[in-house]
């Protein structure tokens, strides 16, 4: 990891405002490397991720990486993807499913981090907290990414992989028809 990378996961991890994930021995989950073409920003890490370390390591990630047409080995090679949640820690658990990531989390850590990125070439904003940050739409997900050739070639929306979005894939087939061919011939071209 480079050196302004390595000072900005320091100064992460020491932050005051995380003193509750010391405590629960959580380490920050993301990757990032300087030469990374592809950024990846989505919500936040899931127990199962925060547990093993490992962004999307769950039944998300699988789906995620089905999608982008890409194997396990590529996916996590940082040189390749970055993945930048925005919030790097598990914010626990609601009534309804994970709590949002803090509000103030990506806005201080993320512009250090892109600026240290300077070779990526497409921005994937999975969910509504990242696109809501990165495009400053006041469409609803769907319509945004519906929407997702105004933002082609350098970013492009996409909804959240869980399982526990079924009832939105049903109502919306035509991202698998149509967004995820995008997708796919466009990692291909960024990757080489």
């Amino acid at each position: 990891m480079p050196a302004e990378l390595e000072v900005v996961r320091a100064e992460l991890v020491a932050d005051p405002a995380n003193a509750w994930a010391r405590e629960r021995g959580y380490e920050p989950v993301y990757a990032a490397a300087a030469g990374s073409r592809i950024l990846l920003i989505g919500q936040a890490p899931g127990r199962k991720a925060q547990d093993s370390g490992v962004p999307f390591d769950d039944a998300s990630g699988v789906r995620l990486r089905e999608w982008l047409g890409v194997t396990d080995e590529q996916f996590y090679d940082p040189m390749r993807f970055a993945i930048l949640p925005m919030d790097f820690y598990f914010p626990g658990q609601g009534s309804s499913g994970d709590l949002p990531p803090r509000k103030d989390f990506a806005p201080r850590w993320h512009p250090r981090l892109l600026a240290a990125m300077p070779d990526v070439a497409l921005t994937l904003l999975v969910g509504g907290y990242a696109q809501k940050h990165y495009l400053e739409t006041h469409r609803n997900l769907t319509e945004t990414v519906r929407a997702y050739r105004e933002y082609l070639p350098s970013k492009l929306p996409l909804v959240h992989p869980s399982p526990l979005n079924f009832r939105w894939h049903k109502k919306n087939p035509w991202f698998e028809t149509e967004v995820v061919p995008v997708l796919r011939a466009r990692v291909r071209e960024v990757l080489g």
